[in-house]
């Protein structure tokens, strides 16, 4: 394999082998109440911590246009390492809520040097065939943040503490196979000083406000359903008096949507990137509406086959977004861009986390996941807004 051709493979590999670490401690939840004495509701505020924190570090990098100002590469090696090293905290015998709270928020804030920061790699590396590049990267994030319940099921006779070890290893390797194999692309336009206002000016454009508006309703949904996903499968299990193995199914419902973002990177270029965005947000909400009903289904296989559809379509439009926001944004200012707008979208994901988890904590009916529907109805109403 040339040079040129290992340059996709490799940022693919990086990016799944780094994100890894976003739901590690999701994967050994369970784990962690019992080991820790945590309330059930950790989930809810550990997985927001993660969140919370990609957001600061996707600010920070923004406001300081990192990305735009050193080597991509360089970056997300340097926040790979900083990101695994936080992750093993997560072993630390004496842990309690607050220590996880401040492991995970830091974990979540170097990452913010690890999804941008790859697609502004990828950006730079890709011009016309961008949307399928990014199909591939967000599929591999995807699988980097599924990874951890496969995990957590081939180590279920081993110790919780050997997912962390090994999601943290992983991040080491992806960093070290992208400063090593992929340099500096050839799209790339270094902005030569510091302007700490520039990332202000990202929205001015009308096409990049459209698809930032539609990514930020997708996100509404994305990691809420994420997060619950182990809950809904136990919750089936408690009421239809299964064994369904939850995190097996967790990493096939969340990981399905791999394969649904490198299939709409190849569709996207038959019919259009922004109408095969919309499509797909526009299944994710009939997904959401209809959730109520079939979730109470007792055919186990109905539920299993809607959460694997629900698995698909809930992040098929991200990597289009994706793609539309690169090509409406400055050139000198596409790292930044694509960062800011992870910012935003991160920091919606908490309350839609947050609120769940509330409604969860008071209310047992599966009619809570209609909320993930306010996200893309307004996704989609921007879109179509004239």
């Amino acid at each position: 394999m040339n040079a040129k051709k290992s340059i996709l493979p490799t940022i693919v590999i990086a990016q799944f082998l780094c994100t890894s670490l976003w739901f590690a401690g999701n994967a050994v939840m369970n784990n962690l109440i019992v080991d820790f004495g945590l309330e059930t509701t950790a989930l809810g505020h550990l997985t927001s911590a993660v969140q919370f924190g990609f957001i600061l570090g996707t600010l920070i990098f923004a406001i300081f246009t990192i990305a735009d100002r050193f080597s991509p590469s360089s970056v997300f090696f340097v926040s790979a390492i900083l990101a695994s090293i936080f992750n093993l905290g997560t072993n630390w015998e004496e842990n309690n809520i607050t220590t996880l709270l401040i492991i995970r928020f830091c974990t979540g804030f170097f990452l913010a040097g690890i999804y941008p920061v790859g697609m502004k790699i990828a950006a730079d590396h890709f011009d016309k065939s961008l949307g399928k590049a990014l199909g591939f990267l967000v599929g591999a994030l995807v699988l980097g943040t599924a990874f951890p319940h496969l995990l957590k099921d081939i180590t279920s006779i081993t110790p919780w503490q050997y997912v962390i070890i090994g999601t943290s290893s992983l991040s080491l390797i992806g960093g070290l196979l992208m400063i090593v194999i992929v340099p500096d692309g050839p799209y790339r336009k270094a902005s030569q000083k510091l302007n700490i206002f520039s990332f202000f000016g990202v929205f001015k454009n009308k096409n990049f406000q459209k698809a930032a508006f539609g990514y930020f309703g997708h996100m509404w949904e994305l990691y809420a359903f994420w997060t619950f996903v182990p809950f809904i499968l136990s919750s089936y299990n408690k009421e239809n008096q299964l064994s369904i193995n939850v995190s097996l199914f967790s990493f096939i419902i969340i990981g399905v949507g791999s394969i649904a973002c490198i299939l709409v990177g190849f569709i996207a270029e038959k019919i259009g990137t922004k109408k095969t965005a919309t499509t797909a947000l526009l299944l994710s909400c009939i997904c959401c509406l209809i959730s109520p009903m079939i979730l109470n289904q007792e055919s186990l296989i109905l539920f299993i086959g809607f959460l694997i559809i629900w698995g698909a379509v809930v992040i098929a439009d991200s990597p289009l977004f994706s793609t539309l926001i690169a090509k409406n944004a400055n050139p000198e200012l596409k790292g930044t861009a694509l960062t800011i707008v992870n910012c935003i979208g991160f920091l919606i994901t908490i309350f839609s986390i947050q609120l769940l988890n509330y409604l969860f904590s008071i209310v047992d009916s599966n009619s809570i996941y209609l909320i993930l529907a306010i996200g893309p109805l307004l996704g989609l109403a921007n879109l179509f807004r004239k």
